[in-house]
């Protein structure tokens, strides 16, 4: 005698095909599925595949993967806003060529000093070399 066991899952589908399965009991006839069950079975399908995902919640192939092509890709600088308003993140433009500058002072004594500027503006030079020597 055979047995037939339902084919075991991925948690996170099982847990869909579960929340699927609730709304269908509780569905008044001809509605429609809600919004966030069909965004629950996109993003599994991206993950687990269309067929098995469309198998698995009991709904419709073609409409599954219609929903999943409509979808903005994830990490994409467009996003689109519930009033269909579209924002572009705009990176801002690098650095050119970074400014450098060595800077060596010495006094009579054989006092030295040596800075290094890189990246930055250079400060005003003959007020560093005042405080420097010392003339202030």
């Amino acid at each position: 005698m055979r047995t037939s066991k339902s084919p075991a899952f991925p948690p996170r589908l099982e847990a869909l095909r579960r929340r699927f399965k609730q709304w269908r009991r509780t569905r008044k006839i001809g509605s429609r599925i809600p919004e966030p069950l069909w965004s629950a079975a996109v993003n599994l399908a991206q993950a687990h595949g269309i067929h098995p995902t469309a198998k698995a919640l009991g709904v419709d192939y073609y409409s599954l993967k219609k929903r999943l092509e409509e979808k903005p890709v994830s990490g994409s600088p467009m996003v689109a806003s519930a009033s269909g308003t579209t924002f572009v993140e705009l990176a801002a433009p690098a650095p050119m060529a970074t400014q450098e500058c060595i800077l060596e002072l010495e006094d009579v004594e054989g006092t030295k000093m040596r800075i290094h500027f890189k990246g930055i503006e250079a400060p005003d030079l003959a007020a560093l070399s005042r405080s420097f020597w010392g003339d202030e």
